[in-house]
């Protein structure tokens, strides 16, 4: 794409932003999603000048928009000389070209500003091999535009045209790097397999939502982790996973995931399998939700949308309210918990409800716990420590020869004291503990 991949950002580039509206479109809003967009659009160092919507019967395959509609913005572009028109809905190649020609400046659909973002916020090899690749999926099928201007140059008789060699030499490069890139993934895959092979006897919480609900704030104060927070768009696109600090029992894993938002690329998220991954592998999803955000309940549908096509939508959850000093109106949290009993209302920015959220943590892999008994000789009684580090001790029997403890355990825990005993315990099935 002309001018897409290699540039100096500057936040006085003029951009006009375009929305519209389908029959029976069951999104959200289009003044809400415009909203959005003009976020988007100053998060990638773009200043929006104009809006224009349209509602549409059905889509115009050349311009995607009327005809009058494409006329009122050739006009606009021309008065505002903007830079770039942004489009809110994707783009096939075809109308990317033709509403180009016709304005003589550059012109980019949602998924690709979002692809900028991406681009922009990478900072990890995986993270920029993962956008990159995103990047030249999107582009290949729009690779003609980038050398229109060598259709002109005409080669001698029997030969063919210059500007159409160009084209086939830059899609195989393309599709070369593609797939170099898809194999650089695929070994960066199997690296973080084998970390979460390692994980895999500690209980692990993910959190997900749509972009900027304060997910990486949270993840700061449940684990004194320093992530980097700020009040953008796709703040954080690298996974990071932490140890939550507090007395739990065995070891439980936060990891903060890469923000969702409507209309996110389907390249995108291919390309993210591996960061993703942490979202299908956790034990438990805090699904945090912006509280004050005027449309959170969009926000909310779209990110349990998006979440049902990563196949997660068998995991456990818990909803988390977060920012709750932010709604203008206090009876708001009130619906809300009676709309949502189980949900943890929080706010991560002053510490407000953290421990409610810990303890609810605690109570959802408590939920997973299996009751078994362990029976121990007085000789041994030193194994106690390392067993409590492991499993909870429920209760504790002493007989003249004997110790028994009744145990809750996480799943694979029972291997774990296996190991402590080192074939001088007895481990068996307890009903004692589960009533405990």
């Amino acid at each position: 794409m002309k001018s897409q991949t290699n540039e100096i950002k500057s936040p006085t580039r003029k951009a006009l932003l375009v929305g519209v509206q389908l029959p029976h479109d069951g999104r959200a809003p289009m003044q809400s999603s415009l909203e959005e967009l003009k976020g988007l659009a100053e998060t990638a160092f773009y200043r929006p000048v104009a809006t224009f919507t349209q509602r549409l019967a059905a889509i115009n395959p050349k311009t995607f928009l009327g005809s009058g509609k494409v006329d009122e913005l050739l006009h606009a572009v021309r008065f505002h000389d903007a830079e770039v028109v942004i489009f809110d809905e994707p783009l096939a190649p075809a109308q990317n070209r033709n509403l180009e020609k016709m304005f003589q400046c550059r012109v980019i659909d949602r998924p690709w500003l979002i692809l900028e973002i991406f681009s922009d916020h990478a900072r990890t090899r995986e993270a920029k091999t993962q956008v990159e690749l995103a990047r030249l999926k999107y582009a290949l099928p729009r690779l003609s535009k980038m050398w229109g201007h060598l259709s002109r140059q005409r080669g001698g008789i029997g030969l063919r045209d210059v500007g159409e060699t160009q084209i086939q030499l830059d899609r195989r490069l393309t599709r070369d790097n593609i797939t170099k890139l898809e194999r650089q993934l695929k070994r960066i895959d199997r690296e973080k397999q084998v970390q979460r092979k390692s994980r895999r006897n500690a209980y692990k919480v993910a959190l997900v939502g749509y972009t900027n609900v304060g997910k990486s704030t949270l993840m700061n104060r449940l684990t004194d982790a320093a992530t980097g927070v700020a009040d953008q768009l796709f703040a954080t696109l690298d996974s990071t996973t932490r140890k939550i600090k507090g007395n739990f029992p065995y070891p439980v894993l936060v990891s903060d995931t890469v923000g969702l938002i409507d209309k996110l690329p389907h390249d995108l998220v291919a390309s993210f399998k591996s960061t993703l991954d942490e979202v299908r592998d956790a034990d438990l999803l805090l699904k945090v939700v912006d509280a004050g955000h005027a449309d959170f309940r969009n926000q909310m549908n779209t990110a349990d949308q998006l979440l049902n096509e990563l196949g997660a939508a068998a995991t456990d959850a818990l909803t988390v309210f977060n920012k709750i000093d932010t709604p203008a109106d206090p009876g708001i949290l009130e619906d809300l918990a009676r709309q949502y009993p189980g949900a943890v209302f929080v706010c991560g920015r002053s510490g407000r409800g953290i421990a409610e959220l810990r303890r609810a943590i605690t109570r959802c892999y408590e939920k997973r716990l299996t009751a078994c008994r362990v029976e121990l000789q007085h000789a041994q009684g030193h194994l106690i420590d390392a067993i409590r580090k492991t499993a909870i001790i429920v209760n504790t029997e002493y007989s003249e020869t004997h110790v028994v403890l009744h145990l809750k355990v996480p799943p694979h825990a029972r291997e774990k004291i296996a190991e402590i005993l080192n074939g001088n315990g007895v481990i068996t099935a307890s009903a004692a503990a589960s009533r405990g």
